[in-house]
């Protein structure tokens, strides 16, 4: 019996796929799970399918009581867009099987056109805080050739691996469907707020899709008050340490 990891996608006989694909998987700072969940939340959706797994460890996520599929599609209504959304972090020896899977989902259900989103976790300034694209000629083409999204640079350089790798490598061999993936720097260990609210808007900008961010906007500033306090007692516990050490004692310690 082989014990290869291998991936299933499953949907409703009735699903309509539509024929775009926005995907976000956990990952390091999970800035790219974090916007796509959310989009998931405040859009109006309709979950229709998961992606089973086959020897491979891995989480069941809760809701109000329920276990839900680790992995699952979502239909966003009367848009042509389906979401691709992972809680199951995706290591890279299996990220070839697992875009197998659905390479051949949207080979058969006509998507022409994959967007995935990440957070990169690499050393970078303030002024760096930017989302940048990478994809096909055609991808590039069809999204990039505007004003509207000509703050969305092209990556300038890098390596990425796991599934954006994979997905991106096939792409170079094959014309359908177009890809395309956004990443900004990210900071572990997350939730990188700040980073998915700027996926958030990229991808808002791309497929013109409404949703309000003022939910994430909070979670984001409540993020930073708590850094702050944190920072702050840490800075008075540092300076009692020291205190402690400039301290002259007696010799005779026989009470200490």
């Amino acid at each position: 019996m082989t014990r290869t990891p291998s991936f299933e996608v499953h949907t409703k006989d009735d699903a309509d796929a539509g024929t775009v694909l926005l995907g976000g998987i956990a990952d390091i700072g999970a800035a790219g799970l974090t916007g796509i969940d959310y989009l998931v939340d405040h859009l109006e959706t309709t979950q229709i399918g998961w992606v089973s797994t086959r020897n491979l460890p891995v989480v069941a996520p809760v809701s109000d009581g329920e276990p839900r599929h680790p992995i699952r599609l979502y239909s966003v209504n009367d848009t042509g867009i389906t979401i691709l959304l992972s809680e199951l972090f995706v290591p890279v020896p299996v990220a070839a099987p697992f875009v197998d899977a659905v390479l051949e989902w949207t080979n058969a259900n006509g998507i022409g056109e994959i967007t995935l989103v990440q957070g990169t976790p690499f050393p970078h300034s303030e002024d760096e805080h930017l989302v940048f694209h990478v994809g096909t000629e055609a991808y590039r083409r069809t999204h990039f050739t505007n004003e509207s999204t000509a703050d969305i640079e092209a990556l300038p350089g890098g390596v990425l691996d796991g599934v954006h790798a994979q997905i991106l490598v096939r792409s170079l061999e094959e014309t359908d469907p177009s890809v395309g993936v956004l990443t900004t720097p990210s900071h572990p260990p997350g939730p990188d707020i700040d980073a998915a609210l700027r996926l958030l808007d990229a991808l808002a900008r791309l497929y013109e899709i409404d949703v309000d961010e003022q939910e994430l906007q909070a979670r984001s500033e409540e993020m930073h008050r708590y850094y702050e306090e944190l920072a702050a007692r840490l800075n008075v516990l540092q300076q009692n340490e020291q205190s402690v050490e400039n301290r002259d004692f007696p010799e005779n310690r026989m009470y200490m």
